[in-house]
């Protein structure tokens, strides 16, 4: 770096330059110098893991049109990818690639340019770029896919710009492109509140094996809370909310404390307390998306899952198994079906690292 330096300031003396050059010629060359000493990553490219929600308490529907929540989020194996690069001026392209035959939704890729964008707001980071996604994780499934990938993009971004943000502020962004971005900026299991803002880590389940089952619709994050505060309406009202007659606490928000959740995830699945305030109201609806709901959950314990669930709002349904062995048995015999099965397992270490180069 000495040498280069002492190079140019030869060469802008042998060039006979004017005094206003000189300094115009000095700010290219302290820019370009600037550049190097920072050591900016040209490309980068980072896994954005999906989530399913072990636990999910939602409270009643606030001020602000949020509502607030109570989650245990546990980050998995299941990964989106983004390839960032760098190719000067212009405009920013983004293309998505599936690697099932699902297509794109509009805000899978609104999340991640919304991200670039609000990235650029906060910081002087000018360079156009070349985005590619790479889709694994299902959408409309309450894993947390979009999400992620907003969040990763915030992190690989701040990487491009050579790390101008510090963590709080990264929070921050998160927390404004949606309620489940905060929790990817983590690193692993946690316990979510507020809407989502409020992220204190947990210690991850251990040696476990995760079934994702998802039928062949999606769950539309707004009208599953919607329908979710409709029924307890009607529940507190003393009507009748189905055939089944579910108990009226089903719909009640019933909560669990912090220590007891975070407690049961040392203990056995078949043990766990963990339950999702969605679930028995989509159970108790009727139609043929109650009646799916109902034969997956029923073909995961029937398979030998020890604890099953839904994820966020839906529409993905989850086993969890302590054997490798039975969760590939039951992998294969839940195939057979129209559902989308995806066998996978707990991340138990930070899951948004950064490669650059």
């Amino acid at each position: 770096m000495f040498l280069l330096k002492h190079k140019l300031q030869i060469d802008i003396c042998q060039q006979g330059f004017t005094i206003k050059s000189y300094f115009f010629y000095a700010r290219w060359v302290t820019m370009i110098l600037y550049l190097m000493e920072k050591n900016y990553a040209r490309v980068c490219v980072i896994n954005a893991p999906c989530k399913i929600n072990l636990h999910l308490s939602v409270g009643q529907r606030r001020g602000d049109g949020f509502h607030g929540i109570e989650s245990i989020f546990v980050p998995l194996a299941l990964s989106d990818t983004l390839h960032f690069e760098r190719c000067g001026a212009g405009e920013d392209t983004l293309s998505v690639r599936w690697e099932t035959a699902e297509q794109p939704i509009a805000s899978e890729e609104n999340l991640v340019a919304k991200a670039v964008a609000l990235f650029r707001s906060r910081t002087d980071f000018a360079p156009a770029l070349r985005i590619r996604l790479d889709k694994r994780i299902p959408a409309g499934a309450g894993l947390g896919g979009a999400s992620s990938d907003a969040a990763s993009t915030l992190l690989a971004m701040n990487q491009l710009a050579g790390q101008p943000l510090c963590a709080d502020e990264m929070r921050e962004m998160a927390a404004v492109l949606g309620s489940d971005v905060p929790f990817f900026l983590s690193n692993g299991a946690a316990f979510v509140s507020g809407r989502g803002e409020r992220v204190e880590s947990v210690k991850p389940p251990e040696d476990l094996w995760v079934l994702l089952v998802k039928p062949p619709f999606s769950s539309d994050t707004a009208a599953a809370y919607r329908l979710l505060d409709e029924a307890r309406e009607r529940a507190s009202a003393g009507q009748k909310f189905s055939k089944e007659q579910f108990a009226k606490d089903k719909l009640a928000n019933d909560k669990l404390p912090k220590e007891v959740l975070s407690r049961a995830l040392c203990s056995p699945p078949q043990n766990w307390p963990f339950s999702n305030d969605f679930l028995p109201m989509f159970l108790a609806q009727g139609g043929e998306q109650s009646a799916a709901y109902r034969a997956i959950l029923e073909e995961l314990r029937n398979a030998g899952a020890l604890f099953t669930g839904l994820s966020g709002s839906g529409s993905c349904c989850f086993g969890i198994f302590d054997s490798q062995k039975t969760i590939k048995n039951a992998k294969n015999a839940l195939s057979c079906s129209k559902n989308d099965v995806i066998l996978t397992f707990f991340l138990a270490q930070e899951p948004n690292s950064v490669v650059k180069y």
